[in-house]
């Protein structure tokens, strides 16, 4: 009996040994078929440092632990760096079925057009005003009106005013004693005044009746006639349109008051408006294309010299060019279109479709690995000819979605709501995870550093950060300098995203 028990007892024991062997000795990896991948131990993908031996999920999260391969891959990024929250892997037959494309970013020059809405106005130094020089009243009026085209020395009009009858008489009397001969004055004692002479006293009575609305042509007639007209006609001094008149027949007028507005339209003004962001690019003589609607053929038109006016309303500057205007084509307040081309300094740019634009945050979509696109934040510049530059966020040579983002950006948005990323993300300074601003705000998870608020994605990063932050914050930048995902850190001032 004592030697049946004795066998049993060792049959045991080798049964418990052989099964600590096979399953207590602690995880392996698994065996390997024709061609899989070898697991070395599973990872938490928001905390590349906790490391497992087995599946399972982290004990921070409650997310699931993804496998680190000996061939190097690793669940969530190369290297164990944590992917931002929204990456998303679409496979090659939904890609092809969705339009998804790629292109490459560059840094590179460009000669743009400038879209600009313009509008026609007269030029200020053509602009003739024809006023009342006496007090008086208008006696006879022409037919036209603002509107009407005119030529030089045709007849406006004609006043009557009492106080223009002496200096008309003054006139003549200084031809008269122009005309006579310096022994004849001398004999009959005339005598002209001190410090001048008859012509010279001629010519001062000229100057003062053109001062009092006489024109040259009416005191031609004077001069030849030596008689002295009741009323005084108006004649246009230039040829062009007549922009207003402000005067009918038989009205009382005022001296200074105006008449007619006429201005000259064989050169014209073209005012565009121009956003703030280009006006380094509008430099003076730089040509632009000038669209009538109805026309055909643009005219040709130059930046002034003129430096750009801003406009309070609009927020725009107000751009002047000059145009020469054959046949009084353009009209005052007319519209135009004007393509203003312009040259760039090189610069990282991007397609418009490219870029994904909330309003508070811009995103492009980077490839990393086949089918994996990560959302990058983006500060994006000048934006023209269907293309953005980009500020911060890309370089040069990095592959992007530039086709089909609407369904790239869609899938990133479930994928971060999987995460918990909701709101505005901002990057964890300690760990490198991504945070949802607004819950780490209400979990009291953020530190003050320097006059800006970080966020964190638990107390454990949040108090490491408080012991020693400059550390963690140089750390970020050598990533960011070396080309890592520094570009994702964030700070939460005030509610709003700081680019750091």
């Amino acid at each position: 009996m004592t030697t049946t028990r004795t066998f049993l007892l060792s049959a045991v024991l080798v049964a418990a040994g052989f099964g600590a062997g096979r399953w207590g000795s602690g995880p392996t990896a698994p065996v390997a078929g024709a061609g899989a991948r070898t697991i070395l131990h599973w990872v938490d993908p928001m905390h590349p440092a906790y490391r497992s031996d087995k599946p399972g999920t982290a004990p921070d999260c409650g997310m699931a632990l993804e496998p680190v391969y000996a061939d190097g891959g690793h669940g969530p990024g190369a290297g164990g760096v944590p992917r931002p929250a929204g990456t998303v892997t679409l496979d090659g037959e939904l890609r092809q079925l969705q339009g998804v494309r790629l292109g490459t970013v560059e840094k590179a020059a460009s000669t743009q057009s400038l879209r600009l809405f313009g509008r026609v106005a007269a030029d200020e130094t053509r602009v003739y005003v024809v006023n009342a020089g006496l007090d008086g009243s208008m006696r006879e009026l022409s037919d036209v009106t603002a509107g009407s085209f005119v030529k030089k020395d045709q007849w406006l009009g004609a006043f009557f005013s009492a106080d223009v009858r002496t200096p008309l008489q003054a006139y003549i009397t200084a031809l008269d004693v122009q005309d006579q001969d310096p022994a004849q004055r001398a004999q009959s004692g005339m005598q002209v005044a001190a410090g001048t002479s008859a012509g010279r006293s001629a010519t001062f009575s000229v100057e003062r009746l053109k001062g009092m609305g006489v024109s040259a042509r009416q005191i031609d007639e004077l001069r030849r006639k030596r008689d002295i007209p009741i009323t005084i006609d108006v004649y246009s001094p230039v040829d062009g349109l007549v922009l207003a008149r402000s005067v009918s027949r038989g009205q009382k007028y005022e001296r200074g008051a105006e008449w007619f507005r006429i201005a000259n339209l064989d050169k014209v003004w073209i005012v565009a408006d121009l956003p703030d962001g280009d006006a380094a690019l509008a430099r003076p003589g730089v040509r632009a294309l000038v669209t009538v609607p109805g026309q055909a053929a643009p005219l040709t038109a130059v930046v002034s010299q003129v430096p750009p006016l801003y406009d309070p309303m609009t927020r725009s500057l107000k751009l002047r060019l000059e145009l020469v205007n054959p046949g009084a084509l353009l009209r005052p307040e007319m519209f135009v279109d004007v393509a203003l081309v312009v040259e760039r300094p090189a610069a990282v740019t991007i397609p418009s479709d490219a870029l994904v634009d909330s309003g508070l945050r811009r995103t492009v979509f980077v490839e990393q690995g086949e089918g994996t696109f990560e959302p990058r934040a983006v500060e994006t510049g000048w934006r023209a000819g269907g293309r953005v530059e980009i500020l911060s966020g890309l370089a040069p040579g990095e592959r992007i979605v530039v086709s089909g983002t609407f369904l790239v950006d869609s899938e990133s948005q479930l994928k971060a709501a999987a995460a918990g990323i909701q709101g505005v993300a901002s990057k964890d300074p300690v760990c490198g995870m991504e945070v949802d601003e607004a819950k780490a705000r209400a979990a009291g998870r953020t530190a003050q550093h320097a006059g800006h608020a970080y966020a964190f994605c638990s107390e454990t990063c949040r108090d490491r950060f408080a012991a020693a932050p400059q550390r963690y914050l140089s750390a970020a930048a050598a990533a960011a300098g070396a080309g890592g995902d520094g570009h994702h850190l964030a700070t939460v001032q005030g509610g709003a995203e700081t680019a750091r």
